[in-house]
């Protein structure tokens, strides 16, 4: 791990955080294991023991795996086996299978208690030198100067100013940060107010499939895993329904009541009701203060994607803060995560609006309706799958020559399977070669890629990693070292061969910035690349 001696005295820290969630927590992590100081103030005394998020995809379970954490997921989560929707008769509507072996690497879907992954994440982030985390800090106030921020948080007795490079606000829906920089924020005004029942069952059950949305214009409802040994249940508040008379706990035991949750079978850990929103900050950078998470974007539940899109936030955002604090990249290149994460967390509200709109029907004769219409549409098609993790359109990816789009592979998720070194045991992709900036190519590497070429990766840290056939070596050289692997399950060939490529150059989050043919269009390849974090605009866009 890196440390950075060069800005010890400069600030008191590296990055100020506010909010130590999920989301603030990993950030924490990523960066300080990237070698940064960092200060985390959380208002809050005490960790929080409640759940909010009960599940995230396999795509996010790869992004949570770069913060050291991988080894310790599967005792904090269990698969899913699927997601339906169903009619009030029970006539799935949706039907979506899910896989231990995902694309990505893990599970299409994981259920977990969400204390038990931030204890995990504490876990690692007391293991990393670098990160001070000050409980029962509320911040107060931001000052953004010439080089510097300052944040002035207070605790019951006292008041402190600490100075940083950047501020992150990760501290939610009520975020004192994106409220101090005043910035405007975008606003469906699609909500909603549903009763959530946490529970903690008796005896074990099996659920198939895991996760159930039942359309009922009766009562919409939630039906689904919230990690080993729990349940979560969630009821629609009805027109005309009083919200007290809805939080009373004897109000959850009879609406639970008919999927046989009754305190002789379960115990009720928590029933509160909430309101989702709708709505996204439209700017996530004012100077040297950014936003992320809950601060920067609020969505229905519907799709799933609340938390899985904070992580994906931080972890765009952290390879750019640490190149931009190397001094590898201008500022400017932290104007990319705004216009790539705001555009994705964008979709993902829309998406969980219109899924909203279809779930939260309750009128009768327009619930028939719905009904009849999509049973007649999916009538015959197979349970589905997941879709892919979505690719980025905008920010800092290879463009067409003399064109605005991105080349057709830039953006891309890419997948992961196991490979090997030679003479080594196989593993998941990420483990065997290492996180970071990845070449990854079936040509030799030295043909293409001189020494000046070499040291700008190894600058980034890059890793060189060609795919060999069985038993073939792979040798170092030019101050860069080539990782040889074979491909154990097949994945990236194919993968490569798909777009006409040789070579891919992929991003620390896993996105490709753009793929090349042959070892001088991976040389291109690398020089778009340098040109782009040089000038942190697309690579390619005519001037």
């Amino acid at each position: 791990m890196r440390t950075h001696d060069t800005y010890s005295n400069a600030t008191d820290t590296d990055v100020v955080i506010v909010g130590n969630g999920p989301i603030g927590a990993a950030l924490s992590v990523l960066l300080a294991r990237r070698g940064w100081r960092v200060t985390v103030l959380e208002r809050r005394p005490r960790p929080y023991r409640l759940p909010r998020a009960t599940s995230f995809d396999g795509e996010t379970a790869r992004l949570l795996a770069a913060t050291g954490i991988g080894p310790g997921l599967g005792r904090v989560t269990e698969p899913a086996n699927g997601y339906q929707w169903q009619t009030a008769a029970g006539a799935v509507l949706l039907d979506i299978g899910f896989t231990d072996a995902g694309p990505y690497g893990w599970p299409d879907a994981n259920t977990m208690h969400q204390p038990a992954l931030e204890d995990l994440i504490a876990a690692e982030a007391r293991a990393l030198d670098g990160i001070t985390v000050l409980r029962g800090h509320e911040v107060v106030g931001i000052a953004d100067g010439e080089g510097r921020v300052e944040v002035t948080a207070t605790t019951d007795d006292d008041a402190r100013v600490l100075s940083a490079r950047w501020v992150v606000g990760c501290d939610g829906a009520n975020s004192f940060v994106r409220e101090h920089l005043d910035v405007s924020v975008t606003d469906l005004g699609f909500s909603y107010e549903w009763l959530l029942c946490d529970v903690e069952l008796r005896e074990p059950r099996e659920f198939t499939p895991t996760n159930v949305q039942v359309c009922d214009p009766a009562r919409p409802t939630t039906v689904v895993a919230s990690g080993p040994g729990r349940r979560r249940w969630e009821f629609m508040r009805l027109p005309g329904e009083s919200a007290a008379e809805l939080g009373r706990e004897e109000t959850a035991w009879r609406l639970l009541a008919p999927f046989g949750v009754t305190p002789a079978t379960a115990t009720l850990l928590r029933s509160t009701t909430y309101i989702f929103q709708a709505r996204w900050a439209d700017q996530w950078r004012v100077g040297h203060v950014l936003l992320a998470g809950d601060a920067a974007h609020l969505m229905p539940p519907f799709a799933g994607q609340g938390m899985c899109s904070g992580i994906r936030d931080v972890v765009n955002l952290a390879w750019k803060l640490d190149l931009t604090l190397r001094g590898l990249a201008p500022e400017s290149l932290l104007d990319t995560y705004t216009e790539e994460r705001r555009a994705q967390a964008r979709e993902a509200i829309l998406a969980s609006v219109q899924l909203g709109r279809v779930i939260c029907v309750t009128d009768p004769a327009a619930a028939a309706e719905r009904d009849a219409t999509v049973l007649a549409n999916r009538r015959g098609r197979p349970t589905g799958r997941p879709e892919p993790a979505k690719p980025l359109t905008g920010g800092l990816l290879r463009r067409l020559p003399g064109a605005q789009e991105a080349e057709p592979a830039a953006g891309a998720v890419v997948p992961q399977g196991r490979v090997a070194r030679p003479g080594g045991p196989d593993g998941l992709f990420d483990e065997v070669v290492g996180r970071g900036f990845v070449l990854l190519t079936t040509d030799d590497a030295h043909t293409g890629l001189d020494g000046e070429r070499l040291v700008f990766l190894a600058e980034l840290d890059a890793r060189v990693v060609r795919l060999l056939p069985p038993g073939q070596e792979a040798d170092g050289g030019g101050g860069s070292e080539v990782i040889g692997v074979t491909d154990v399950d097949g994945v990236y060939g194919p993968y490569l061969a798909g777009f006409g490529a040789t070579s891919l150059l992929v991003r620390p989050d896993y996105h490709v910035f753009g793929a090349a043919a042959g070892p001088q269009g991976a040389a291109a390849l690398v020089d778009d690349l340098r040109a782009a974090l040089r000038t942190a605009v697309p690579a390619g866009t005519p001037s």
